[in-house]
């Protein structure tokens, strides 16, 4: 059976991995920064832009100090499992739990459970995280065509 399983497994090279990761990353970050920052503009407060601004510059700390370390400790988890490894194991199971979990919780918040001008704020601080963060993956897969 262990067999069957390796045969059909979808493998893809370590560059590849790299690849999915930085743009999973980028969409993921891009698609929570523009909901974030536009309900929070529609929110017609005379201070939106500087609370956008704001969230942003908290999302870039936020990457300096959490998602850097993680998106450093996903980078070597691909280059130490190398070439033909399954596609979707450029994050570990414990990992892919946490971005399940993350959503889930991103889907209770806009469900009602707080304003929509506090989920902006904190899209758009988790979107600029995450573009932030990934350079890292950027640079990683940068570095693999060189």
């Amino acid at each position: 059976m262990n067999y069957w399983v390796e045969r059909l497994k979808p493998a893809v090279s370590r560059r590849t991995q790299l690849l999915l990761a930085a743009v999973m990353w980028t969409v993921v970050g891009a698609l929570l920064f523009y909901f974030g920052s536009r309900w929070v503009l529609r929110s017609a407060t005379s201070y939106a832009v500087l609370q956008v601004v704001a969230a942003a510059a908290v999302g870039a700390v936020k990457a300096r100090l959490v998602l850097d370390r993680a998106a450093g400790r996903i980078v070597e988890r691909i280059q130490v499992r190398g070439d033909g490894r399954c596609i979707g194991g450029f994050l570990s199971l414990k990992t892919w739990a946490v971005v399940v979990l993350m959503a889930g919780t991103g889907r209770l918040l806009r469900g009602g459970l707080l304003p929509r001008h506090l989920v902006g704020l904190l899209y758009t601080a988790i979107g600029a995280a995450l573009l932030f963060g990934a350079r890292n993956f950027w640079r990683a897969w940068h570095g693999e065509t060189t």
